[in-house]
C-alpha cells in the first residue's frame, strides 16, 4: 500500500539534523521536489500546523508527521530515518528516529486516516522498526518499506 504514495527519492536513510524544526525543513525540501507548485514554506507550514495540534511522535522513537494541503490531488509520503535521535515531543518523551511524512490532499480525509492507520501498524513491529534503523542506503532503505 505505501509503495503507491512513497518513491525512492523521497527515501533518505542515515541523515543527521539535531532539531525538530530542521527536520520538518528537510522533509519540505524532498516534498517539494515532487510538489512543484508549491513552495517548501507552504509544505512546512501544514505540517508546523499539525504539530500545533499536538505532537505526531506517535511513540517508540517513531513520527508520522502529516499535512493536508488544498492544491495537491495525490498523497505523497516521505521517509527519513535520522542517524541519531532527536527531541520530538512525542507522547511517550522518547526522541525519535524514524520519520514517515504524509502531506495529503485536502478532499481525502478519511483515505488519509486508513493510510495513517496502516503505517502505524507496520512500525508496531520491533523488528521492522530495527531493519529500518539499520538501512544504509536510501535504496535499502526504501527496499525494507515497501517489500
Amino acid at each position: 500500500m505505501i509503495n503507491s504514495f512513497l518513491s525512492k527519492d523521497c527515501t533518505k536513510a542515515a541523515v543527521l539534523f539535531h532539531s525538530k524544526k530542521r527536520i520538518l525543513e528537510y522533509i519540505s525540501q524532498i516534498a517539494q521536489q515532487k510538489l512543484p507548485d508549491l513552495s517548501e514554506q507552504e509544505i512546512l507550514d501544514s505540517l508546523l500546523k499539525r504539530e500545533k495540534l499536538g505532537s505526531t511522535g506517535i511513540g517508540k522513537g517513531i513520527a508520522i508527521p502529516h499535512g493536508r494541503l488544498s492544491n495537491i490531488d495525490e498523497t505523497v509520503a516521505i521517509l527519513v530515518v535520522n542517524a541519531e535521535p532527536i527531541a520530538f515531543d512525542a507522547i511517550d518523551d522518547r526522541p525519535v528516529d524514524i520519520f514517515i511524512a504524509l502531506l495529503v490532499p485536502d478532499a481525502q480525509c478519511q483515505t488519509h486516516l486508513k493510510t495513517l492507520s496502516a503505517i502505524a501498524d507496520k512500525l508496531k513491529d520491533k523488528q521492522f522498526c530495527k531493519k529500518l534503523r539499520h538501512a544504509q542506503s536510501d535504496q535499502c532503505l526504501y527496499d525494507i518499506m515497501t517489500l
